[in-house]
């Protein structure tokens, strides 16, 4: 099992099990978020482009952080919808959400998220202080 948690202030814990790729169905289990919202999203937000073979969605690590950090800002945080594309396009390039990992070493896309993680959450606290102080 994998631990994620979104990268902002309202912390989502959610358990995934070790396997590569999930399904629309099994995300949408995951993240308590129902599949037509998810396919919705994947239309407004283009940081979300989960894998789709012979019609069908298959999302990764990667894609399910993005989903927890969207619902995230939308649901926990009141962003609008254009707000929270702000706010993504804004982190992304900043590389807080990485782009879909080529390794076929789970372990290092788990403690490389983690180090973009940590790292995020070291700049959202420097910029809080330097506009606190």
């Amino acid at each position: 099992m994998v631990n994620f948690k979104a990268t902002n202030q309202a912390r989502l814990d959610i358990e995934l099990p070790d396997k590569k790729y999930f399904t629309i169905g099994e995300v949408s289990e995951l993240c308590s978020v129902k599949s037509h919202v998810l396919r919705y999203w994947e239309q407004v937000f283009a940081q979300l482009d989960p894998s789709k073979r012979r019609g069908r969605r298959y999302y990764q690590h990667p894609d399910i952080e993005i989903i927890l950090e969207i619902k995230s800002l939308l649901y926990d945080q009141g962003f609008t919808i254009p707000g929270a594309k702000e706010r993504l396009s804004k982190s992304s390039n900043k590389g807080v959400l990485p782009e879909k990992l080529d390794t076929k070493d789970p372990q290092k896309n788990n403690s490389y998220l983690q180090l973009v993680r940590m790292r995020a959450e070291n700049q959202e606290f420097f910029n809080y202080i330097s506009n606190k102080y």
